[in-house]
């Protein structure tokens, strides 16, 4: 064992080892003994497989070529669906939908139209040979995406691009004006639906709804209606919601009742519905706990109905995410204790056996399979090799403190851990604070090469979960109502100066890293505070303006929340644009942009650049040619990586281990 200062700590574990990949295996679905997932793998740069595991062989099911992802909402999810055998997946290239029966060559089930129809969320009903699903219309310029539910023929053409079943809202694209002249009424259909699901006899059909300027976790509404022999809607009633009541995953646990998630009691709960009664729903749960989380993309599947009728979920407690068992009859909750983190997608298996979508604290997240009476796991494919050695990994500590505004913060301590490396006496070591998108999100507790590419170095890292992260309740998410910009801030540089305070790493050391929304909160740590002695903006967003008038639909109204209504609060957001404010930055920064990004001008990061320089502070700029908002090819994230850690050397008087590439830092000493 060496005895180094932390930060030039011998490790291991390189920046292109650290960025290279592993498999990344994602949304377990079960067909009875069969389990399939989607599989991106490192050497088909980022294309998606879907796989099938049967009786413990692996095959790939979609075509060789297909990059089986949805543009729904741009952010994807419900991309393919599996029933008795057939299975439907979307080919990202055309987003034509693709249909696989058994025995049978696989065929598209829509036409291609370009890419501007976009389809999630298949629910077969074999019987009747239809498919209920979700269609996004982006065909028509003049409009915002049309989402509806709508009813594809499974043995037809389907050159109509379906039967409207629930119409969407057809809203001018520059309407807000509108709006606001028509006090906010458009008498028309929902702007979203999402979630549809069919009862066990096809008679019956549950989905979710909500408008602008609500985003799905913070108002939604349940909706039923019956079907007919020709899988036409009639009879809808809403079933339960309220514009601040968030709804998720509905599922049918017969033909007359439903289980869903509601946060009507400020945590998400398990609820259920007797639709033959009329009857209003009630709790099944009512922990104060989490057992959902925001639905960013459709089909997450939370939770899932057992054989023997109990429902197997997720629930969050500290950040962590544990499996748990429910028993309908009276709402007990059993912990299943399995090893794991973080459980996300979970599937349910014939024979009981349950498939997660786990992260762990010593390997690489991947799809686990779980005894649940023994809570015993095992890998559903072959376990893979981490590049993160045996004994390097540093574990999560989950750590909370008091923010400036008096409510108590969240994230998780990961010490430096390298069994080949000691620090001297009395050395502290610096810290890196790291912040999670979203922003409504939440910081992942596991093993992650990216976060021991520090703490194997001799880093502290604090994964912040800041006022607005999902899984500690409504209120806590609903902190960063308004409050963008503020809060995440707050809660950063307050949680930075705890572990000073209390003597975990060192207070002249204090530094601050993030990408994108996470940029953003990092240049405004660097310009709003002086609590931190360096910083790092991996194109990092300088003027809020930008988010609000040029993104796609899903977000379009999101900072309507987070910071004030637009256009109505334009000054609103040059109070929180670190643009705007550069006379009061005064933190040393690293800024990583690229050459094309158009959602962060790279000429705002020269002007920043310029005015550290003017000040005297140090600062590094590296404008990447031809990337964008966020780095593709492997050589600029690896070259971005090491800059990083030049630049903490340098600004923090410390020598790198390894063969790394300095940064040039202008007015450094």
């Amino acid at each position: 064992m060496q005895t180094l200062p932390h930060g030039s700590w011998p490790s291991p574990l390189d920046a292109r080892q650290t960025l290279a990949g592993l498999t990344r295996r994602s949304a377990p679905r079960a067909d009875g003994d069969d389990l399939y997932w989607l599989e991106a793998r490192p050497p088909d740069a980022g294309r998606v497989t879907l796989v099938r595991r049967r009786g413990g062989a692996l095959e790939d099911v979609s075509l060789p070529g297909h990059n089986v992802r949805t543009g729904y909402l741009e952010y994807g999810g419900g991309e393919y669906a599996v029933f008795g055998g057939v299975v439907l997946w979307v080919d990202h290239d055309t987003q034509q939908v693709w249909c696989r029966r058994p025995g049978a060559e696989p065929a598209p089930l829509t036409p291609d139209v370009g890419g501007q129809v976009r389809w999630s969320c298949f629910r077969m009903d074999l019987a009747r040979g239809i498919v209920v699903c979700l269609r996004e219309d982006q065909r028509e310029e003049e409009l915002e995406p049309v989402n509806s539910l709508v009813r594809l023929d499974l043995g037809g053409d389907n050159t109509d691009l379906g039967t409207v079943l629930v119409a969407g809202r057809r809203r001018p694209r520059a309407d807000r004006e509108r709006q606001e002249e028509a006090g906010g009424v458009i008498p028309e259909g929902p702007d979203f639906v999402t979630d549809p699901v069919l009862s066990p006899d096809g008679t019956r059909l549950a989905w979710l709804s909500w408008d602008h300027p609500r985003m799905p976790w913070q108002g939604t509404t349940l909706h039923a209606g019956r079907l007919d022999a020709a899988g036409d809607l009639h009879d809808v009633r809403e079933i339960a919601g309220r514009p601040q009541e968030a709804i998720e995953q509905p599922v049918w646990l017969d033909e007359d009742t439903l289980l869903f998630l509601s946060d009507a009691g400020g945590w998400s709960n398990l609820w259920r519905a007797d639709l033959a009664s009329n009857a209003a729903p009630s709790p099944v749960t009512q922990d104060q706990l989490e057992f959902g989380h925001p639905r960013w993309v459709p089909d997450t599947r939370s939770y899932a109905v057992l054989p023997d009728g109990w429902v197997v979920s997720g629930r969050s407690r500290d950040g962590f995410r544990d499996p748990v068992l429910i028993d309908l009859a009276d709402g007990r909750v059993v912990e299943v204790e399995t090893g794991t983190t973080y459980v996300r997608d979970l599937a349910v298996l014939a024979d009981g056996t349950v498939a997660v979508d786990a992260s762990r604290a010593d390997a690489p997240a991947d799809i686990l399979l779980v005894h649940l009476p023994t809570g015993a796991t095992r890998a559903a494919a072959v376990e893979r090799t981490s590049p993160v050695p045996e004994g390097l990994a540093a574990l999560p500590e989950p750590v909370s403190w008091a923010s400036d505004d008096g409510a108590t913060a969240h994230g998780f301590l990961y010490r430096p851990a390298n069994p080949q490396a000691a620090a001297p006496e009395g050395d502290l070591p610096p810290l890196i604070v790291t912040l999670h998108g979203g922003p409504t999100a939440c910081a992942i507790p596991g093993l992650s090469a990216a976060r021991t590419f520090w703490t194997s170095r001799g880093f502290a890292v604090l994964d912040v979960n800041y006022g607005g992260s999902t899984g500690f309740g409504r209120a806590y998410r609903e902190r960063l109502d308004g409050q963008w910009g503020i809060v995440d801030v707050q809660d950063a540089a307050t949680g930075a100066r705890h572990l000073a305070d209390t003597g975990v790493v060192d207070r002249e050391r204090l530094a601050i890293t993030g990408g994108s929304a996470g940029g953003f909160t990092t240049l405004a740590a660097a310009t709003f505070t002086d609590t931190f002695a360096a910083g790092a903006s991996h194109f990092g967003i300088s003027d809020l303006a930008t988010l609000a008038t040029d993104t796609h639909k899903l977000e379009s109204r999101y900072c309507d929340g987070l910071v004030a209504p637009w256009p109505a609060g334009e000054q609103v957001y040059a109070e929180r644009s670190p643009i705007r404010h550069v006379d009061r930055l005064s933190t040393p920064l690293i800024l990583l942009q690229g050459t094309e990004d158009k959602v962060v001008p790279p000429a705002q990061a020269e002007q920043l650049a310029d005015v550290l320089r003017d000040k005297g502070l140090p600062v590094a700029l590296l404008l990447f040619e031809g990337e964008g908002h966020g780095f593709r090819a492997l050589d600029n994230q690896v070259r971005a990586l090491e800059a990083e850690l030049s630049f903490y050397a340098q600004v923090f008087g410390f020598e790198p281990a390894g063969q790394i590439e300095p940064v040039q830092v202008d007015n450094l000493g």
